[in-house]
């Protein structure tokens, strides 16, 4: 399968064995290829409804309009053709299953990767924040250790701020390539965003017992 989940010629085929099980509409039918790669692919408009028409101008699929909604239901000669064609639904259900489990990990892995850099640019700033802290402690003056911590502050903001901008470009260049983040991959980043916090805290909590 190509890195957007369906080869040539795949989609059209599966999209007749999604209107076998039940007639939909194109939201429908988007939603329902969303559900069944994980997140990992969400066709867009102008990929499923072209091809529904091309069906339909071939008599495989058939459109009923109801109000401002338009049902899509397979015929019989579309049923004929899924007939023929059982062994390459088979073939394209296998090979799906393969494209969403390689997507999903590559996405994972990047995910896992840019926490680890995290982590340990969160252990430096930490042993940072150590040292910085008996210096403070040395300082004659506690308006300068106010004002060197309002600079820390600022620092940190900074090293927030582009790792978010990080993050947010790297996800939304995957999905514009046709990639889609699942929910196990956002569950991933929430846990590493999390566990970073908790070494911020930690890291804090450790600052302030080195104080004298």
């Amino acid at each position: 399968m190509s890195p957007s989940v369906f080869s040539h010629g795949d989609l059209r085929l599966y999209l007749l064995a999604l209107l076998a099980e039940e007639p939909q509409h194109g939201y429908g039918i988007i939603q329902a290829l969303t559900d069944r790669t994980g997140g990992t692919y969400t066709p867009s408009a102008g990929t499923i409804y072209p091809r529904l028409a091309k069906l339909e101008e071939e008599g495989l699929v058939t459109k009923t309009v109801d109000g401002r909604t338009t049902i899509y239901a397979i015929t019989d000669a579309g049923r004929a053709e899924l007939t023929a064609r059982e062994g390459e639904i088979e073939s394209i259900e296998e090979g799906l299953a393969d494209s969403v489990r390689l997507i999903a990990n590559e996405v994972r892995q990047s995910v896992k990767d840019a926490m680890r850099s995290l982590r340990a640019d969160l252990a430096t700033a930490a042993h940072e924040e150590k040292r910085n802290a008996k210096d403070r402690a040395r300082s004659e003056a506690m308006s300068d250790e106010r004002m060197s911590s309002r600079e820390h502050l600022q620092r940190a903001d900074a090293a927030i701020n582009a790792f978010r901008a990080q993050v947010r470009t790297d996800l939304r260049t995957h999905v514009a390539r046709g990639g889609a983040l699942s929910a196990s991959v956002v569950s991933d980043l929430e846990k590493a965003m999390d566990e970073a916090a908790r070494a911020v805290t930690r890291a804090l909590s450790a600052a302030g017992q080195d104080r004298p």
